[in-house]
């Protein structure tokens, strides 16, 4: 029993120590964090110390940094370097879309008659039969309308009895009757030749005719023979086609840029060649979930009745966007969320310049901010540019000076002979040695120098791929050789910097390019 207490006893003082450990880990732990959290690191003060204002330190995340470049005319030609001009024109654009034509609904007719009855006979039969106004439809007898034609000549001849009568108010009685039962008839139309008709012989008509009441196409057609029609019933729907609508549909990103009176022109694979000419007409105010496109509604005439409803036509609409300043569109190199063009100083020197887009007008883009009229930018051979501006960037090489401070051949020329190895040849994707021989003009062997080689893989924001950076630094092996290693993380083309400098001063620098083997 007692063996029992004593070992419960140590058991408890054990797990006591042991709690009283952890708990010290714990808090000095706890306190090496504070002390992090509290004292500025290295990049932090680099952050907070580093220059505002240059082009490279405001870019936005994720994005590469770009620094000005100089050029040799030899080295502007042999990539294809190509110039344009900032300028402030008439901006217009076309937004192409598909539609189809509609009926024009405001000449849209529908026939209808305001009293019952039975139709008898029917003239127009089908349908798109083209009908000309007061064209015979057809005949309908009506009980309501012949009693009300009884009803007038009734009316008329109590009017002739009584008009030379002196009791007060009979004639009056007899002229009102007469006239509640002529605009009876004139409100349910019966048209004028049926009245004087009436008047003239003085007979009821068992069967009236109905005419067209517009020039235009029957789209819809009901009247039957023996049909009973009711004022409700439609008979015929008949559409005038020498104007019609075009439904366009219009990607939403588009929508800003078109006003109602726009001009619009369309044509048809039935008619190659001819072009009809329109206007806006209205612009629906839905977006298609769907497809992301809204309507338009365009409005043409239709000579020769060319454009039939139901029919597929290409649209084009004119849009104007009055005085703007503008550059050519093959210019600007879209960077992931940026904008950039690199603006032609002089002398070949190249500076990188964010700008601010509007919309593209045809061969060229609105500029919102960040040029000014008359500049020159290039326009050509860019993608080459922004690699080489990037490399520089990574490379964190000296910035050309400004246009004038001296020469871009001579700053261009090599100071030394350089000649760059790998082993295996072509490198690949992985382990690589790396082996630099440097010689004077001469072709005597440089030692002594250090010598710092650079893979660089520009960011390429459309595939969703980071910039790649992998510097190596060589050893003198003697005899002018220098060797390394470099672990490259992706097979493709790489820039490659070389740069010896000796005694602080750079003796050789050389920038090539080379594909590596292997995947992605």
């Amino acid at each position: 029993m007692r063996n029992y207490r004593n070992s419960f006893i140590f058991a408890v003082a054990c797990n006591i120590a042991l709690i009283g450990i952890l708990g010290g880990l714990w808090w000095r732990s706890a306190q090496h964090k504070n002390t992090e959290a509290t004292t500025p690191s290295a990049s932090d003060e680099g952050a907070q110390n580093a220059p505002n204002g240059s082009e490279s330190a405001s870019t936005a995340p994720h994005e590469p940094s770009l620094v000005p470049l100089q050029l040799s005319p030899e080295r502007m030609q042999s990539i294809g370097v190509r110039m344009g001009r900032v300028e402030r024109k008439m901006v217009s654009d076309e937004i192409r879309a598909t539609g189809n034509v509609a009926v024009d609904e405001t000449k849209l007719a529908y026939v209808q008659v305001r009293y019952s009855g039975y139709i008898q006979k029917v003239f127009a039969d089908a349908t798109y039969q083209y009908l000309r106004k007061g064209q015979p439809l057809f005949t309908i007898y009506s009980p309501d309308l012949a009693a009300t034609e009884r009803e007038y000549l009734v009316a008329k001849q109590n009017q002739q009895r009584v008009a030379g009568s002196t009791v007060p108010g009979v004639a009056e009685s007899a002229a009102s009757l007469l006239s509640a039962a002529s605009e009876r008839l004139k409100q349910w139309g019966v048209p004028q030749r049926e009245l004087a008709r009436l008047e003239s012989t003085g007979q009821v008509q068992q069967e009236l005719q109905v005419d067209s009441p517009v020039s235009g196409y029957i789209t819809e057609r009901n009247a039957l023979p023996n049909l009973t029609v009711q004022p409700a019933t439609r008979l015929y729907s008949v559409a005038d086609l020498s104007t019609v609508w075009i439904f366009a549909e219009v990607f939403q990103n588009d929508m800003g840029r078109i006003k109602v009176g726009d001009r619009a022109s369309l044509t048809v694979d039935t008619y190659p060649g001819r072009k009809f000419e329109g206007r806006v007409n209205f612009i629906y105010p839905q977006v298609d979930m769907t497809t992301r496109t809204a309507r338009v509604r365009l409005i043409f005439q239709n000579p020769g009745l060319k454009l039939t409803p139901g029919m597929f036509v290409n649209a084009v609409l004119q849009v104007r966007a009055g005085m703007q300043l503008v550059i050519p569109a093959s210019g600007v190199l879209q960077s992931g969320t940026r904008q950039v063009v690199f603006l032609n100083r002089g002398d070949g020197y190249l500076e990188p310049r964010e700008v601010e887009l509007g919309a593209r007008a045809g061969e060229n883009f609105v500029i919102l901010k960040g040029l000014k009229e008359g500049e020159e930018i290039v326009t050509s051979a860019n993608f080459l540019i922004d690699s080489e501006s990037q490399l520089q960037a990574a490379l964190g090489s000296f910035t050309p000076p400004p246009p004038g401070a001296g020469s871009a051949g001579a700053m261009n020329a090599p100071q030394a002979n350089v000649e760059l190895t790998t082993e295996p040849s072509p490198p690949r994707k992985g382990s690589n040695a790396i082996r630099v021989k440097l010689a004077d003009a001469n072709g005597a062997p440089i030692s002594g120098a250090e010598v710092a080689v650079t893979f660089f893989m520009p960011a390429m924001p459309a595939m969703g791929m980071a910039a790649m950076r992998t510097p190596v630094t060589l050893s003198d092996k003697g005899n002018g050789l220098y060797e390394g290693s470099a672990q490259l993380d992706s097979g493709g083309t790489w820039q490659v910097a070389v740069v010896a400098k000796k005694n602080g001063q750079t003796v050789a620098s050389k920038q090539l390019s080379v594909n590596a083997t292997g995947g992605m």
